[in-house]
């Protein structure tokens, strides 16, 4: 029975991850009950668990009296004398061991339940408390099950989630895969905790950055900001706390192996790692790269910074679908407005394109307001906005982001077409008729008579009229001797023509056969 006991205490310490001292109180505090049910809530008892030896042993004690009034604490001299074989006399307390087998199969079950409720309860919180000090770190995990809006993971035998929102929606997962996310949060539920794990989530690239890059781990370098659009981008800022250490170049690697093998890990999404500074225009400028800015002016007050660029410049420092100069926001934590330089070609949109969305009397309000397009709405000041009726400010944030999103894909369309219609311009047909002339005059001066038509305009008229008069082929020797000269005009004026070489040797060949 003892060694059962035993070998029970030690399963569970080694599959529940129990500690034994923990076991021992629980144990405790089950037998316990079972007392103080079969005896009363009065009753004066201890109980010991020897958890080496497997021991439970249960000591009750009772006051020895002549008349008993009360059978929990109380028990007459001759039954006290007749079990402890001692002779005890009137108020002594008396201490009798308690037989597990006297409990009854009720009580028994019952304490199994109370037990085993114990351990799950104890489990919860060891996964609680577990996975709460593992908050902001990488746990790697199996893909067990694969649902509509979650996935399940299995992490040391216990259930992480990975929510929807939470995966790079580009990624596609398959059951028994091994995947790593980032303990994100820990929440308490009625059964077991939930433990949310992210690979969205800016923590996940900062701790790949720790794991793959040793001067990030030892806080030589550090990362002091990360700005992330999942699958597609992010900007992450460093900075070196050693001035012979280059950060941008000990985080991309030799050749960027460090950084290839995080690009990979994050499903091939793009990462810019600039020198971070605490002046703000350099740190837009970084930001914004690799379009070139003309002028930063910042306004300090409301947090936004006004940036001048060229025109070709626009569309590099927008990004596809406006991916840069979000991403540039969130790092620098400026309210980035980008200017074309001149300011008249500068793209806007009419407040009537977003009648819809903003409704017809919020609309009308807006023009009566004298605010006409997006630009007016973005430039005005927010308290103007407020003032018009049914604004408040997070009506406003959000009219502004959807103002400045749609403008921002506008202005990287117009980029584009722009940039279409130049490289249409260079590939049109314009320098096409010049190469047909060339191809064509080579042709027509190993023909013969037609190039005679193109030396008329170049040699002199004795030799094109000797030339129209002769078409035997000594006579075109003649006529190549005597029109040498203006043909080798025509050579130098028309260098790159294919068939003026080749006939100048044959000349060279007729002049010496004549000869």
């Amino acid at each position: 029975m003892n060694a059962e006991i035993v070998e029970s205490f030690a399963q569970m310490v080694r599959e529940k991850g129990i500690d034994r001292d923990i076991l021992a109180g629980v144990v405790e505090d089950v037998f316990s009950m079972m007392v103080r049910k079969k005896y009363g809530q009065d009753a004066k008892f201890d109980v010991i668990v020897n958890m080496d030896k497997g021991d439970i042993e249960i000591f009750l004690e009772r006051q020895v009296v002549e008349t008993v009034e009360n059978p929990t604490t109380q028990v007459d001299v001759e039954t006290a004398r007749e079990l402890s074989g001692e002779k005890l006399e009137v108020g002594e307390d008396f201490v009798e061991v308690v037989p597990l087998e006297t409990f009854g199969r009720r009580l028994v079950v019952s304490a199994k339940q109370n037990l085993n409720q114990r351990i799950k309860e104890i489990e919860r919180e060891i996964v609680y408390n577990e996975y709460s000090n593992t908050i902001g770190e990488i746990v790697v995990g199996e893909i067990y099950q694969i649902r509509r809006n979650e996935i399940l993971i299995n992490h040391n035998r216990n259930e992480l989630l990975l929510p929807k929102n939470e995966q790079i929606f580009k990624e596609r997962y398959k059951k028994g895969d091994t995947i790593r996310a980032v303990v994100k949060e820990v929440r308490k539920t009625n059964g077991n905790p939930s433990v949310i794990v992210s690979r969205a989530d800016p923590k996940f690239l900062e701790k790949l950055f720790e794991l793959e890059i040793p001067e990030i781990y030892d806080g030589i370098i550090e990362i002091k900001r990360i700005a992330r659009e999942p699958g597609e981008r992010a900007k992450v800022a460093v900075e070196s706390h050693d001035d012979r250490i280059d950060a941008v170049g000990a985080c991309v690697g030799m050749k960027g192996v460090r950084i290839h093998t995080i690009v990979r890990e994050l499903n091939n999404e793009n990462i810019d790692v600039i020198n971070f500074t605490e002046q703000p225009e350099v740190f837009i400028q970084r930001s914004l790269a690799p379009a070139k800015l003309k002028s930063i002016e910042l306004v300090t007050e409301t947090k936004t910074a006004n940036v001048v660029v060229v025109a070709d410049q626009v569309s590099l420092a927008i990004g596809r679908n406006g991916q840069n100069i979000r991403l540039a926001s969130k790092l620098t934590g400026y309210e980035i407005n980008l200017i074309k330089e001149g300011g008249d070609d500068e793209y806007d949109i009419e407040l009537v394109d977003f009648k819809e969305d903003l409704g017809e009397e919020l609309y009308l309000k807006l023009i009566d307001a004298g605010l006409e397009t997006a630009k007016d709405v973005l430039n005005a000041k927010l308290d103007a906005l407020l003032a018009i009726e049914g604004l408040d400010e997070e009506k406003i944030r959000a009219m502004r982001e959807k103002m400045a999103k749609d403008l921002a894909e506008a202005e990287v369309e117009e980029a584009e077409e722009e940039e279409e219609e130049e490289e249409e311009s260079v590939e049109s047909p314009a320098p096409a008729p010049a190469a047909t002339e060339t191809e064509n005059a080579a042709s027509e001066s190993e023909a013969g008579p037609p190039a005679t038509a193109e030396e008329e305009a170049k040699s002199e008229p004795s030799a094109t009229a000797e030339e129209e008069a002769k078409s035997e082929p000594s006579a075109t020797a003649e006529e190549e001797a005597k029109s040498e000269p203006s043909a080798t005009e025509a050579q130098d004026s028309t260098p790159g023509d294919a068939g003026t070489e080749p006939r100048t040797d044959e000349n060279e060949d007729s002049k010496e056969t004549n000869g």
